[in-house]
C-alpha cells in the first residue's frame, strides 16, 4: 500500500499536532508511517518538522516551495519512503492550502496515474472557527476557512477536548449539512481521541477527486490571502545561569508578541514557538489568535543551559512592520531574561508578493 494524504486547515487547527499523533499511531498500530512539513520559507528549518523529530516521528521537510508546485519533489520523497516500508505518508500544506485539492491531488493522478493511492482530501478545523463560521461573521478567516472545507472529502474536528459531548455534536452535525460533500470526525490529537477513526478513514478511504465549486481568482479570497504575511526566524540563546526555565521565557516571549502585534492594530492568527537543548529536551508554546491566551504545548523537564530557537508565524501585517514588531518583543524579552542572543536565520514576506 502506497497511501498519500494531505492535510489542509486554517493556522492553528492543529495540523501538525494531528499529523505527529497519527504518524505515531499508525506506526504503532498499522505499519510504518511517515510525514512531511512543508512551508514556503527559503532554506529555512521549520518548527514543525524539528517538534515531529523531536516527538519521535519519522519525518521530513520540503522548504522554498510549496509541494503543488513541486510534484517532482514530492514524489521523490514519496518514494524513498515507500521503498523504505512506509504504508502511509501525510503532509500539511503551506500558506492556507485553497488549491491545494487541484494542484496536489489532481496534479499526481493525471502526472503519475496509479502509482499513488491518494487517501481522502483532509481539512482540519477546529471549535473556535466553527463557531465563527457558525455565526457568519464575515472576515478573512472565515472566508479563507469556508473555501478550505469546501475541498475536504474528510473533514477533522480537532480538539474535541475542549467541548463537551453535546457540542461537539451540534459542531459535526453543523459541518456535516454545511458541506455535504464531505465526511466530518472528531478526534483530540493532543489527548489521542479519535485517533483510529482517522487511521481507519486514510487506510481505508480514498478521494473523490472532486471539483467542487470554487472560484479560485475570487476578488474577496485573493484580498484575504494578500494580506496575510510569513515570518520564520532562527536564532541561539545563551543562558546566564544554571536554572533557567526556558518554558517560562517561551510563554512570556509569545505573550509579548501577540500583545505588540495586536497593540499595532494586527492579528496574528498563528505563531509556533519551538526550543530545544543540546541535550534533547525542548518545549513548545503556540499563539491562536491575538485575543486568545497563550497555549504551552510541550513544558521543558529540566532547567536549561542554552536554547536553540525556532520561530514560525502568519499575520494580517505588512512583512516589514511584522518583522520590526516582532524583533522588538524578541529583544525586549530576552533582555528580561539576560539571554544573550544570536541570530542565524530571518525570513519575512507576504502571501500577496510576486
Amino acid at each position: 500500500m502506497k497511501k498519500f494524504a494531505v492535510f489542509s486547515g486554517f493556522l492553528g487547527s492543529g495540523k501538525t499536532t494531528a499529523m505527529t499523533a497519527l504518524t505515531q499511531y499508525y506506526s504503532e498500530r498499522y505499519a510504518p508511517a511517515a510525514m512531511i512539513s512543508n512551508d514556503l520559507g527559503e532554506g529555512v528549518t521549520l518548527a514543525d518538522h524539528r517538534y515531529a523529530q523531536l516527538s519521535g516521528c519519522r519525518a521530513s521537510e520540503i522548504t522554498d516551495e510549496c509541494i503543488c508546485f513541486c510534484l517532482d519533489v514530492l514524489t521523490e520523497r514519496l518514494n524513498a519512503y515507500y521503498d523504505s516500508g512506509c504504508e502511509l505518508v501525510v503532509s500539511d500544506i503551506p500558506g492556507f492550502g485553497v488549491g491545494a485539492l487541484e494542484h496536489v491531488y489532481h496534479g499526481l493522478s493525471e502526472k503519475f496515474p496509479g502509482q499513488y493511492e491518494l487517501a481522502p482530501f483532509t481539512v482540519l478545523t477546529e471549535p473556535a472557527t466553527v463557531a465563527q463560521l457558525r455565526s457568519g461573521e464575515e472576515s478573512d478567516r472565515a472566508i479563507i476557512c469556508h473555501n478550505q472545507l469546501m475541498e475536504a472529502d474528510l473533514i477533522v474536528l480537532n480538539k474535541c477536548d475542549l467541548l463537551d459531548e453535546r457540542t461537539c455534536a451540534e459542531y459535526l452535525a453543523w459541518l456535516r449539512e454545511r458541506y455535504p460533500a464531505s465526511k466530518a470526525l472528531a478526534i483530540s490529537a493532543m489527548r489521542g481521541d479519535g485517533l483510529d477513526a482517522l487511521a481507519k478513514e486514510l487506510r481505508d478511504g480514498v478521494a473523490s477527486l472532486g471539483h467542487p465549486e470554487i472560484d479560485y481568482d475570487a476578488d474577496p479570497l485573493q484580498d484575504a490571502l494578500g494580506r496575510i504575511s510569513e515570518f520564520y526566524l532562527q536564532y541561539h540563546a545563551a543562558v546566564c545561569c544554571n536554572d533557567f526555565d526556558g518554558t517560562a521565557y517561551l510563554a512570556a516571549l509569545a505573550g509579548q508578541i501577540r500583545e505588540t502585534v495586536a497593540s499595532a492594530g494586527r492579528e496574528i492568527p498563528h505563531m509556533k514557538l519551538l526550543s530545544w537543548t543540546p541535550e534533547g529536551d525542548f518545549g513548545k508554546v503556540d499563539i491562536l489568535g491575538s485575543g486568545r491566551p497563550v497555549e504551552i504545548s510541550r513544558r521543558f523537564e529540566l532547567p536549561c543551559t542554552e536554547l536553540a530557537v525556532l520561530l514560525n508565524c502568519s499575520a494580517s501585517c505588512p512583512p516589514a512592520e511584522l518583522d520590526e514588531l516582532i524583533m522588538r518583543a524578541v529583544s525586549s524579552v530576552s533582555e528580561r531574561y539576560a539571554l544573550e542572543v544570536t541570530i542565524h536565520k530571518k525570513q519575512f514576506f507576504g502571501l500577496g508578493e510576486e
